[in-house]
């Protein structure tokens, strides 16, 4: 059985318009209590995530970053491990390195990148994943993959965090958890995403987490008792009329209100509602990393001053 951990709390920054706001934010999710700054890997209107990163670390001072998740084809894994070792090292031992096969169709085609079918996305991704933790750890890395090719390489600089900074991987189907099983820190429950960029969010109510589950302990064997859950929430509603905001905003999301106060991508409720949400949670499902985006930063921040680290 895997071990109960403490809850923490991160904040994904999407974007700024300065230095001046994006400092703002890591320094305003610092004091709040939140543990950790992330910022996704998207084409988008938001900045790049590595640079962004430490920024962030450089404001502040216990705040933890993370990556929420690169997509892996986006770069090359000797490139990313010196990049990763770099932002430890800068920010005092204080990242995290979140990664995941990518998933993002419209974008690959966009900036001319193949989007190859799923299990191959995966496969190279368990590539690449050897080859950073090999480089992580400075060892002499030779590989030769189906994928990538590496010849007696040290990776510098050497990262703070030992033997690694900690890998999050996030997914949603079966041979992606699997991989996050065997090799991830902390695992990220996704939702599925359909051709059109929708997401279904079904797929993050209770009968999907436990298969879900079940499959990465399956995986893990002995090293599932070590992992992290970390689930992204993506609305946070403080209201006394719980039913009534369910019923208006279910069919926006494809869920009926009894479904969407049971999804572990929402929050809605009374502040003790969505306090006993988060026990019972993480009782049944083991989930105790929870980020928000930043802006659900100050209404999650009662929830973040009673839980956190308990």
């Amino acid at each position: 059985m895997a071990e109960q951990k403490p809850f923490r709390f991160g904040v994904v920054g999407i974007s700024a318009r300065s230095r001046q706001e994006w400092v703002a934010k890591a320094r305003r999710a610092e004091a709040l209590g939140y543990s950790t700054f992330l910022v996704w890997d998207h084409l988008n209107d938001q900045l790049a995530p590595l640079a962004a990163l430490l920024a962030a670390a450089d404001a502040t001072t216990s705040l933890r970053i993370a990556t929420s998740v690169l997509a892996n084809d986006y770069r090359h894994p000797v490139l990313l491990a010196k990049e990763a070792a770099t932002l430890d090292l800068l920010s005092d031992g204080r990242f995290e390195l979140g990664i995941g096969a990518g998933w993002n169709q419209d974008e690959y085609h966009q900036a001319g990148i193949a989007f190859d079918e799923p299990l191959r996305r995966v496969q190279r991704l368990g590539e690449s994943i050897q080859i950073m933790k090999g480089l992580l750890t400075n060892t002499a890395v030779t590989f030769h993959g189906q994928f990538y090719t590496i010849t007696n390489l040290h990776g510098h600089p050497a990262p703070i965090q030992k033997p690694h900074p900690p890998f999050m991987i996030g997914g949603a189907r079966r041979q992606m958890l699997q991989l996050a099983a065997r090799e991830a820190d902390i695992i990220g429950y996704a939702t599925k995403v359909f051709l059109d960029g929708t997401h279904d969010f079904t797929d993050s109510i209770g009968p999907a987490i436990t298969r879900k589950r079940a499959w990465i302990q399956a995986a893990a064997g002995e090293r599932f008792a070590t992992l992290e859950f970390h689930i992204h929430v993506g609305g946070v509603i403080i209201t006394p009329h719980r039913e009534e905001k369910a019923a208006q905003l279910a069919e926006t999301v494809g869920l009926t209100p009894a479904q969407l106060l049971v999804c572990l991508q929402a929050l809605v409720g009374t502040e003790d509602e969505i306090v006993d949400d988060l026990i019972q949670r993480r009782a049944k499902y083991g989930i105790s990393y929870i980020s928000v985006d930043d802006r659900f930063m100050d209404i999650l921040a009662p929830i973040v001053a009673r839980l956190a680290g308990k």
